[in-house]
């Protein structure tokens, strides 16, 4: 779960108009942490289009689907990432505006630029040639299809395989963050380690079609579950397993607990706690290393019981908007503008989030009888290890199965680095992408399940 996040006009729009293709780089600013956004626009027979770069999370050529300069007035949206940018063109070189994201809007600045940042590859990183096979591959699920790479020890002979499922937002194959790349390492260790891995592009990103904005937490599960089917499928595969991070640690139980052809599954900083509890704890951590006194967290925290309560209220729209404006007026000490209500109600309101706020991991952990096993680190801010281990133990438990094993990995953080403090903003100045302690105890316990 992944967070991200005016002068007077000195020339006329025409001579602005008339140089706004090119690159635009500013950088946003999130409790100290920066992140640099490049969009590139470039112009069309059909009008403007725009990519959007983002360097520190090894993310290029991200797509948008609007792009409108009017006016001296720049509006960009990616409707996948629920992103805006509204800015007011200052000079030749400069314009100034704000993103919206998830309810949060912050100031975004784009000063314009002779070229794109290079972004450098993190020293964990594999070379190629690679000492196995590896090939592309497209899974069909239902209307879109899941484009891949599946990676084998050698190409001929039967492998053990393990499906990859990425964490919360829009991830491509490598599960790209901050310029780190972790299935690239994780599918890398474990290829060499005798095993066959499947990573993939979530649907609606990267080369995988269909839509990201619209989808659920259910959905991505069918997608995971489709690629289970598409291995069996194959004469090389002889057994399958998940290995979900984050998100994709909620997303493996469940298919788990309905498909009994995955053989194991691994839980890195998987939920163990019902989302709307979690939400709100992984607020009150982050919020504290931050700096956040008490009375602010527990007034920050206030805020989004009032708001998470709400939106599962089955109230109709307009009550949950009005009411919505009420809490968060009243959390700021002054009126709400429109435009914060409406981002605000944007993110609470989207398929996504709903889901979340009512899922509960333990529904499907129960009925989870292959072999278990959780890892979380004990610096881990969004999956908290203590309250989310105990739960998924719980859970399993209660279930009846016998064959897990849960791990608290010391100092280690939520993308499973050697950290200080947990915080995500540490996340892009750590050279470690994987800890090899938490890949020495993935790949020792996949030895043990599958002899």
């Amino acid at each position: 779960m992944k967070n991200l996040l005016y002068l007077a006009l000195l020339l006329t729009s025409q001579s602005f108009a008339q140089s706004i293709q090119g690159s635009w780089k500013g950088e946003i600013n999130i409790n100290g942490f920066s992140l640099p956004l490049v969009f590139k626009i470039d112009s069309t027979s059909n009008g403007l289009i725009t990519k959007m770069d983002s360097p520190k999370q090894g993310a290029k050529d991200i797509p948008t689907n609007v792009t409108v300069f009017k006016n001296n007035e720049l509006f960009i949206q990616i409707d996948a990432l629920q992103f805006i940018y509204k800015g007011t063109r200052q000079t030749t070189d400069a314009i100034y505006g704000q993103v919206t994201q998830r309810g949060m809007t912050l100031p975004l600045n784009l000063q314009k630029q002779l070229k794109d940042d290079s972004i450098i590859p993190k020293k964990q990183e594999p070379s190629k040639p690679y000492p196995y096979y590896s090939e592309d591959v497209v899974i069909v699920n239902k209307d879109h299809s899941l484009a891949g790479t599946l990676t084998l020890p050698k190409k001929e002979g039967t492998f053990p395989c393990v499906i990859l499922i990425s964490g919360s937002g829009p991830q491509n194959r490598d599960e790209e963050l901050l310029g780190h790349k972790p299935f690239l390492i994780l599918s890398d260790y474990l290829t060499r380690k005798g095993y066959a891995v499947l990573r993939y592009d979530d649907r609606g990103f990267g080369e995988s079609t269909g839509n990201f904005a619209t989808a659920t937490t259910e959905d991505f599960a069918s997608d995971a579950n489709a690629c289970v089917n598409y291995l069996k499928s194959r004469n090389d595969i002889t057994s399958v397993g998940l290995i979900g991070h984050s998100e994709g640690g909620l997303i493996a139980p469940m298919v788990a607990s309905n498909n009994k052809e995955v053989a194991f599954i691994v839980l890195l900083a998987g939920p163990g706690m019902k989302g709307k509890d979690l939400l709100r704890l992984q607020a009150k951590l982050i919020g504290k290393v931050n700096g956040m006194s008490d009375a602010q967290l527990s007034k920050s925290d206030s805020l989004n019981e009032q708001l998470y309560t709400l939106m599962v209220s089955n109230k109709d729209s307009v009550t949950i908007i009005n009411e919505i404006n009420k809490a968060y007026s009243s959390y700021n000490g002054k009126p709400a503008t429109e435009s914060e209500i409406e981002s605000l109600y944007a993110q609470l309101s989207s398929p996504w989030f709903n889901y979340f706020l009512l899922s509960n991991p333990a529904n499907y952990l129960e009925k989870v009888t292959c072999p278990v096993l959780a890892l979380n680190g004990s610096l881990d801010l969004q999956v908290p290890a203590k309250e989310n281990l105990e739960g998924i133990k719980l859970a399993l438990t209660k279930g009846g199965n016998k064959q897990f094993k849960t791990i608290e990995l010391k100092g280690l953080n939520h993308l499973f680095q050697k950290a200080k403090t947990g915080n995500p903003s540490e996340y892009a100045t750590i050279e470690e992408t994987f800890n090899m302690k938490a890949l020495k105890v993935v790949s020792d316990w996949l030895k043990r399940v599958n002899n």
